[in-house]
């Protein structure tokens, strides 16, 4: 282990000694790992420690190895630890977080120092109850109410991970000439919204941490955090936790119940904004949103199991909009 991260993580969690205690995951394209570590007379008997090895070959699970994805995730590791340092305290109990200890660099080794959520939400979930989606669209609603408005300084300009202007690679591989030629059109319409958030930019199920029955929930990885229409992250998060067949069935509910939770956050943080206008608004970029990333899709992994028929169905129906 790096002896100046020991000293840090020492210093900043005030203990004696520490112990890596488990490996909860790698990181994408062999990046570094996220280890839980086990603290010896400290106030935190855990930390989540997210270790950034940048000097690592690239290793992407679908052979996206290029030059244009390497700078990607180097940014994309900057910002995050940016959001933590200068973005993340400002999420309320309603859009719970890790809390940020700190962080250290040295060379091409980054290190992020989080607080271990497994405490108070230890639950990870593979498929959701109907009640457990609308907690995660509270979170969702509570987030974006937060951030309305605000310029994201530091953070990606346009957030989420399939950003068009951050994929030329895949974008080029797009066999579908319509969706390949709209495609800055669909972009160019999603950025220029009246009503911008920041959105956390990849706001799938496996990004939730759940309490015991899917009560209270929070949220992790901030890697594509930045401005953006709060459509991205709902039609993203919908369709990583729903068949087909279900965002059909459950579509108006679910942006219904949205767009309440929503309003409440935003009557509650007394911002002046017209939420009849919004709410307007970002309804209409709601198929957008999905075509955006269906977009990304059928460059990235024409295969993929999320290009269904709910998912093309609302791209085309932008495609003839446009």
């Amino acid at each position: 282990m790096n002896p100046n991260f020991k000293e840090q993580l020492l210093k900043l969690t005030d203990s004696f000694a520490f112990q890596e205690s488990e490996v909860i995951q790698s990181l994408w394209s062999g990046y570094g790992k996220i280890s839980r570590y086990q603290l010896d007379n400290s106030p935190n008997k855990t930390v989540v420690v997210k270790h950034i090895a940048l000097n690592k070959s690239s290793n992407h699970p679908r052979g996206w190895d290029s030059t244009n994805s390497h700078n990607r995730k180097v940014k994309s590791y900057e910002i995050e630890t940016y959001w933590y340092q200068h973005w993340n305290h400002q999420c309320t109990q309603f859009s719970r977080t890790p809390k940020f200890l700190g962080s250290y660099t040295e060379g091409q080794d980054q290190w992020i120092i989080l607080e271990d959520l497994n405490h108070k939400f230890p639950f990870r979930k593979y498929s959701l109850s109907y009640s457990g989606i609308e907690n995660c669209l509270k979170w969702l609603a509570n987030f974006h109410s937060t951030f309305l408005n605000q310029t994201p300084k530091g953070l990606w300009e346009v957030g989420t991970y399939w950003h068009l202007e951050t994929r030329p690679d895949e974008l080029e591989k797009i066999e579908n000439q319509e969706i390949k030629s709209k495609a800055v059109a669909i972009d160019h319409k999603l950025n220029n919204c009246k009503y911008s958030t920041i959105v956390h930019g990849d706001a799938k199920l496996a990004n939730f941490c759940f309490s015991k029955n899917e009560v209270a929930i929070a949220a992790v990885d901030f890697q594509y955090v930045g401005g953006g229409c709060g459509m991205k992250d709902v039609a993203y998060f919908l369709g990583s936790c729903l068949s087909s067949s279900d965002c059909e069935l459950y579509q108006d509910e679910l942006l219904k119940f949205y767009f309440k939770e929503l309003k409440l956050a935003t009557k509650t943080n007394e911002l002046d904004i017209n939420l009849f206008e919004l709410e307007s608004e970002w309804r209409s970029l709601y198929p957008f949103a999905f075509a955006d990333f269906t977009r990304f899709l059928l460059g990235w992994m024409p295969t993929h199991q999320k290009l269904n028929g709910y998912h093309l169905k609302l791209m085309n129906q932008v495609l003839k909009e446009l």
